[in-house]
């Protein structure tokens, strides 16, 4: 038996390189990026995708869950890798091409959006999965290299573990609140991309020499014309949505403001009365039935897009004040540069959250509440539930009146749950549609889209809503009663703790506009 000295802290691992040119600090540097690189490229997607997906909870649970596919997959075949090849090999090419294929997939998706629809899922899958997976091989590769001793295992790995968390909580907090905010997605891609071929040159330099670089720089450069002239899609890249506003040839005033792919308002700069979309005439009608004719009004709006309604209030009732909570200041800005939105309107918006506006709103202050805010399709959960219906009846006086844009489309569950929660909240619910749609055609079949329901304490004079739905041709009836209790059936209502409206909504989620 031979004798073994010194103790077995002393000796290096089996198979750990020595000299590897990859000091403490570098280590720490590759990890903390490549970790933050990864969330970056997840955050951006979802903002890239919104586009031709829309900005939903299925969209995002998809990357989410592709991202941590790529996080997994990374990291087993990185280690598996690493012990099998020398990981000074590995380094340079997984952030090399990492950088490549983020700085083209700006290109790549909009390009095959644009002509290749039926591929853009697979395509966004791999646009995430490979720089992810490449990113993520990072960590146990760098970890392989800095194990030199079997005594500091732990320490390495678990220090490693840690600053890659931290990095993928920089690299997310980065995005959320200053990236997006100050630039595009491409830029930020595109950026991003040349960040990681210039960490790739840097690291070959240390290691191997230059000697994959230059192709590596090419790629990216490519990636970056390319994106210079592949279809766009965007006017103005707010923080929450891909905004346009698009000229009516017909119309040379009008103007539609479109989110996201999907038309969420359309205005006429010089006539505010002119209204384009049914539902938005259908509430003009509800609410000039419902008030005196002229009377100015105290009103709140939960959501703004192109302020269609506030502007049409301003005009026909003058002195009428709106104050609109619009979560996304970007579009706020476009309304006034693009969409000529006059200070002097009546009309005061607020960049925040709609419900912690309504909050923030004195008991009994607002004549009229509308409810027309939109993520993609859907309205916000946490604007549909009992909670934040009691705290619209709390800020409505005796006499307000609550009325909101609702789509939905085949079995309309959701629009069915949010009438049926409206219900236990207010003692007078109508619902305004197609008569398809509100059950008052049964032979017909329903075909959804928007629904206008209305909500209030006391009685609303139908009949005049309904004459004043005739004599804006909207082909709108309005079921209430017993035949609204029909359509609503079992319906559960909507709640803080129980509110699945993208998942009420997904079997039936459409591809078309508003």
């Amino acid at each position: 038996m031979s004798a073994v000295t010194g103790s077995p802290s002393s000796h290096v691992a089996e198979g750990a390189p020595r000299g590897n040119g990859l000091g403490p600090r570098a280590a720490v540097v590759l990890v903390f990026g490549s970790s933050a690189a990864v969330l970056v490229v997840e955050i951006v997607a979802l903002r890239l995708l919104a586009p031709y997906l829309g900005l939903t909870l299925e969209t995002s649970t998809m990357v989410i869950g592709i991202a941590l596919t790529a996080i997994a997959l990374g990291s087993w075949l990185g280690g598996r890798i690493a012990d099998q090849v020398n990981p000074r090999r590995l380094l340079g090419p997984s952030l090399g091409v990492s950088g490549a294929v983020v700085a083209l997939t700006p290109a790549v998706l909009r390009t095959t959006a644009e002509w290749a629809p039926a591929m853009l899922l697979l395509t966004a899958s791999l646009t995430i999965l490979v720089p992810g997976a490449l990113l993520s091989a990072v960590t146990p590769i760098v970890t392989k290299l800095r194990l030199t001793r079997l005594a500091e295992t732990g320490t390495v790995v678990g220090r490693l573990s840690g600053v890659g968390t931290v990095g993928a909580i920089a690299g997310t907090v980065l995005t959320g609140f200053v990236l997006v905010s100050r630039l595009p997605v491409s830029g930020i891609l595109i950026g991003l991309g040349t960040l990681l071929v210039v960490g790739a040159a840097l690291v070959e330099w240390r290691t191997r020499g230059w000697s994959s670089t230059p192709a590596l720089t090419l790629a990216v450069v490519s990636g970056g014309l390319a994106t210079m002239v592949a279809p766009g899609g965007c006017d103005t890249e707010t923080r929450y949505h891909c905004a346009r506003v698009v000229a009516d040839p017909d119309r040379g005033v009008g103007r539609t403001l479109v989110l996201d792919g999907l038309r969420h308002s359309y205005v006429d700069i010089d006539d505010p009365t002119f209204l384009e979309f049914t539902y938005v005439r259908a509430i003009a009608a509800v609410v000039d039935a419902a008030f005196p004719e002229g009377e100015p009004l105290a009103a709140h709006h939960l959501g703004g897009g192109g302020l269609t309604l506030p502007r049409y209030l301003a005009a026909t009732r003058p002195g009428t004040r709106s104050l609109v909570s619009e979560v996304d200041s970007g579009v706020v800005r476009i309304n006034r540069d693009r969409l000529g939105l006059r200070p002097e309107a009546g009309i005061d918006v607020r960049a925040e959250d709609g419900r912690l506006g309504v909050r923030r709103l004195d008991a009994g202050s607002r004549d009229l509440v509308v409810g027309d805010a939109f993520g993609g399709v859907s309205v916000p959960w946490h604007l549909t539930t009992v909670e934040a219906m009691t705290d619209v009846r709390r800020v409505l006086n005796k006499d307000g009146l609550y009325v909101a844009n609702l789509i939905d489309h085949g079995g309309l569950a959701f629009a069915r749950a949010e009438v049926a929660t409206l219900s236990e909240i207010f003692e007078h619910v109508a619902l305004v549609g197609a008569p398809a749609d509100i059950g008052l055609d049964p032979a017909a079949t329903p075909e959804g889209g928007n629904l206008v329901v209305l909500a209030a304490k006391r009685p609303v004079d139908l009949r005049a809503a309904q004459e004043a739905l005739d004599s804006r041709q909207t082909g709108w009836k309005i079921a209430t009663g017993d035949a609204l209790a029909s359509w609503i059936g079992d319906a559960s209502l909507l709640t803080d703790d129980y509110a699945p409206v993208d998942q009420l909504l997904q079997p039936y989620r459409p591809h078309s506009s508003r």
